[in-house]
């Protein structure tokens, strides 16, 4: 079997993916220490085609870590600050009124803005009112921008890394339901291990800083994606798949007890995508060519968390959605 449109074969390009992502994480490790689980997220994410919101306190190298991805990926990146001043077309771009010398007419001219990149670093996202988050929907989901009446086209691979600060709530905005929906992985990046913390502490505060490589090119990314796409599932992958999402649901059959008492809204379709494409990715990333129901069971955390919306018995009793999802692990697997 052959990837559709390479004439790479799917077995070798399955070696190659796993031998991607060994290189991927050797290299992001001269930079970054610790946070294994945000970056394996990561890259299933880029190989699936998703996006990820990374929930953290500052200072645990979430900039850094993005920035770093980028540049080992050899792709184009951009870095967006929000803040409460920022504008759609600060994002997207905008039309420049622009003389013609030689005709002396006037015309507009689009200049794109820091969206049109591959991979495109939203830092504190929900510093931004809802208006200007929103400009993001439609490269998130359609990967084009319309402005002026056109639409542009980004180039692949695009993908959106955001960043949120849990802490401090003065002067931001909730992200809307509809782009929470559109991150793939909702991943909370967690203070690093005492022995990550004094690697930190010796290696970061001095001039000896490891340089880093290229370890994969922008047409190997494409190639391993259409693996991802390619990937066959199995009935009982999928159906596990199903089955944690719609129990998710306080309205429906498969509920549990702990839904029904504790949820307002569950997780969409998308979930179910998401967590099936997911998977495919973390198999052919370690070098399988299908996956498991353990690895939706790895992935179920990150890709529902921010799609259960909890209600105020929930919220009352302190009960999260990350608890609701581990419920609905419990009820899945008996």
């Amino acid at each position: 079997m052959t990837i559709e449109g390479s004439s790479i074969d799917a077995a070798a390009m399955l070696e190659r993916a796993s031998d991607a992502r060994a290189r991927i994480v050797e290299q992001v490790g001269k930079r970054v220490f610790g946070q294994e689980d945000v970056i394996d997220h990561l890259l299933i994410a880029l190989f699936a085609r998703g996006h990820t919101l990374m929930m953290g306190v500052p200072g645990l190298a979430k900039t850094l870590l993005v920035s770093t991805l980028a540049e080992i990926l050899d792709l184009r990146f951009n870095r967006i600050q929000f803040t409460p001043d920022l504008m759609p077309s600060d994002i997207t771009g905008t039309d420049i009124l622009e003389d013609d010398p030689e005709t002396g007419r006037r015309h507009f001219r689009f200049v794109p803005g820091p969206v049109f990149c591959n991979l495109l670093l939203a830092d504190e996202i929900n510093r931004t009112p809802p208006k200007t988050q929103a400009a993001l929907l439609q490269a998130m989901q359609e990967r084009e921008v319309t402005a002026g009446g056109k639409t542009w086209k980004l180039d692949p691979p695009f993908l959106v890394f955001a960043t949120q600060n849990p802490i401090e709530q003065e002067g931001t905005y909730p992200l809307p339901e509809a782009q929470l929906d559109r991150f793939m992985f909702h991943v909370d990046v967690t203070y690093p291990s005492r022995a990550d913390e004094l690697r930190i502490a010796k290696l970061t505060t001095s001039d000896r800083q490891e340089s880093i490589s290229s370890a994969i090119s922008p047409e190997e990314i494409l190639a391993i994606q259409q693996l991802v796409f390619h990937a066959e599932v199995t009935d009982a992958v999928a159906e596990y798949a199903v089955r944690l999402a719609r129990s998710s649901r306080p309205g429906g059959d498969d509920a549990p007890d702990v839904v029904k008492r504790y949820v307002s809204f569950g997780a969409g379709p998308r979930a179910t995508q998401y967590l099936i494409l997911g998977a495919k990715a973390r198999a052919i990333l370690r070098g399988y060519e299908t996956p498991s129901v353990d690895d939706v069971r790895a992935l179920a955390h990150s890709v529902l968390r921010h799609r259960i919306l909890m209600n105020f018995h929930g919220d009352a009793e302190n009960v999260t959605s990350d608890d609701v999802v581990d419920r609905l692990i419990d009820a899945a697997n008996g």
